[in-house]
Formats: C-alpha cells, sequence, structure tokens
C-alpha cells in the first residue's frame, strides 16, 4: 500500500499572508498538522496594539497549535519542538532556521520558495525577479540545508511575468501555484517518487534577492526607461519606488514608459496640465498613472494635476 503524507505529523512554519495558502492547502488536503510555528505577536499601527501575524490568526480558526518564539534557539522553544514529535517540517517565508530546527524531523525540513532557484535565493524573491525584468518566474520546493535557500530540489512549477505585471500581481498568483506545489511535493515524497536535485546541477545564474531597503527605492532617472518601470512595478504596491517632488517624497505607484530621444535633463517633469505627467529619463519617459505625494492619499495623475499642475512646466 502507498505511503499517505496525511499520516505524517507535520509542522508548519510560515507568517505572512502568501504563507496562509500553503497551510490552507495542507489543511484542505487533510494533513495532520501538529503544530503551526508563526511570529510573535507585535504592536502596529496608530495605537501600536498588537497584531497577530496571518498565519496565527488562520491557525486559530482551524484551531492548530501555535508556538510563538522570539528566537528559534531558545531551549525552551526547542524543547517545545521536541515534544511535537514531527515527522516533517514545512517553511512557508519565515524566518532562517538554526539547524537544530531544520534537522530535527527524521524526514527533514521543506520550503516553499517564490523563485525559481538558484535564481533569486533571499529574502525578497518576487520583488526582485520583476526589478531584474525577468520574463519567468515560479516557486521551488527544496530540502533545507545549512546554507539560506541552496537545498536540493524536490519539484518547480514556473509561470510567465506579463510585461506589466507588479510584485502584488505575482505575488496573489505564486502563492497559490506555491501552495498546490507544496501538495505535489508532499504526495510525491510520501509515495517515493522524488529525487532531490542539487541546485548546482540546475545551471541557472544564483541570482540573490535581498531584502528591500529605502535605498532600492530611489529612483535615478539617468537609468533606462525600461529599468525604471521594471523598479516601478517591481517596487509595487509596497514599498514603492520614489523621487522627489517639490522638497516631498513622491511615490510613484504605477507608470508606463516611452523610449523616445530628447534634450531635457534627467529627472525633468512635463505635464500638460491635466491628464499626462511624464519624468525624463537617459532613453525616454516615465508616464505617472498613479502616484502618492508625502502625506497624501494615492491618486491617479488627473486628480494630483488638479492640485499640482502649477507647478509643473507644461510641455
Amino acid at each position: 500500500m502507498l505511503k499517505r503524507f496525511q499520516d505524517w505529523r507535520i509542522v508548519f512554519m510560515g507568517t505572512p499572508d502568501f504563507a496562509v495558502a500553503s497551510l490552507k492547502a495542507l489543511v484542505e488536503a487533510g494533513a495532520n498538522i501538529v503544530g503551526v510555528v508563526t511570529a510573535p505577536d507585535k504592536p502596529a499601527g496608530r495605537g501600536m496594539q498588537l497584531q497577530q501575524s496571518d498565519v496565527k490568526k488562520f491557525a486559530l480558526e482551524q484551531n492548530l497549535s501555535i508556538l510563538q518564539p522570539v528566537t528559534l534557539k531558545s531551549p525552551e522553544f526547542i524543547e517545545q519542538l521536541k515534544e511535537l514529535k514531527a515527522d516533517i517540517q514545512v517553511v512557508v517565508a519565515f524566518r532562517m532556521l538554526p539547524e537544530i530546527v531544520w534537522n530535527m524531523p527524521p524526514l527533514g525540513t521543506i520550503n516553499v520558495h517564490g523563485s525559481l532557484l538558484p535564481k533569486f535565493r533571499g529574502a525578497a524573491p518576487i520583488h526582485w525577479a520583476v526589478i531584474r525584468g525577468e520574463k519567468i518566474t515560479g516557486v521551488t520546493t527544496f530540502q533545507l540545508k545549512h546554507v539560506i535557500d541552496t537545498g536540493d530540489i524536490l519539484l518547480q512549477k514556473s509561470i510567465p511575468i506579463p510585461p506589466n505585471a507588479t510584485t502584488g500581481d505575482l505575488y496573489a498568483e505564486l502563492k497559490m501555484v506555491g501552495a498546490d506545489l507544496l501538495i505535489e511535493t508532499l504526495d510525491q515524497l510520501a509515495k517515493g517518487n522524488l529525487q532531490p536535485t542539487p541546485q548546482e546541477s540546475v545551471g541557472d545564474v544564483a541570482y540573490h534577492a535581498p531584502k528591500i531597503f529605502t535605498e532600492t527605492c530611489i529612483i535615478h532617472w539617468n537609468d533606462t526607461s525600461e529599468n525604471i518601470h521594471n523598479l516601478i512595478r517591481g517596487l509595487a504596491p509596497h514599498p514603492s519606488a520614489f523621487t522627489t517632488f517639490q522638497d516631498k517624497k513622491l511615490k510613484i505607484h504605477k507608470a508606463g514608459y516611452r523610449k523616445e530621444a530628447h534634450n531635457k535633463p534627467t529627472g525633468s517633469v512635463q505635464s500638460d496640465g491635466k491628464a499626462m505627467l511624464e519624468f525624463a529619463t537617459n532613453d525616454g519617459w516615465i508616464i505617472v498613472e498613479e502616484l502618492q505625494l508625502e502625506g497624501k492619499k494615492k491618486m491617479d495623475t488627473a486628480t494630483f494635476l488638479r492640485g499640482y499642475a502649477h507647478l509643473i512646466e507644461n510641455k
């Protein structure tokens, strides 16, 4: 009789909404989830009220056992984890695990990662795939080992990146692709049908996808129109690419671009005063569609120009 992954004791680790899709898929597949590990509650918002992670909210709805360690190396947490007697652990969008944690279950720990490894190892794989202008991305399931995102590949699923897709668009799609791939991975592992593949044998360049910092979000207008367009959509909806306008931060949430020779200084602005707002690049123009001036709400270009057209040079 073939083995079923539903007979395994599974510990799930994750924090954001991206991970919820995989946890939900496990629940719906009848997995025996003996514990959920997620981030501690954190104060947020105007009142600095304690906020639960998306994974915790879902786990509570499903009456799952929850652990929220401050540090993953604490003796108390390690002992709690041992008591769960997991056969395997599943990690989706969580912190880097110490070896004592990822090496604990007899079947090891598998990770669901939002890129086609070895491309875009790191904390922000979806953002960087878009920023770099990739045409294809996907999800990888792999076995955890010492160096982050370098373990042997189990399964991969690719999807195209449309020319105007944002990180938000891909995030919504990839979390569902990842959930489906996780179930397929566990099913094939249980049946003994998977042969792990070392990442070194895949042949792709191991681009890194580090955490997004404020410096990453600054628009450099002397770059190409295409590169700036990719930066804008790669940082949408959050944290958003930005420039300076009237000594205030101006976030650009959505834009198109046009390649065109011109003699304007890069970063200069032109507008018809009604619905068109463009910034000069080194080979054309960024055509702004949605933006947000510091201290204001997000708005479309026409709405913005009703209040600020008088400050912009007319085309």
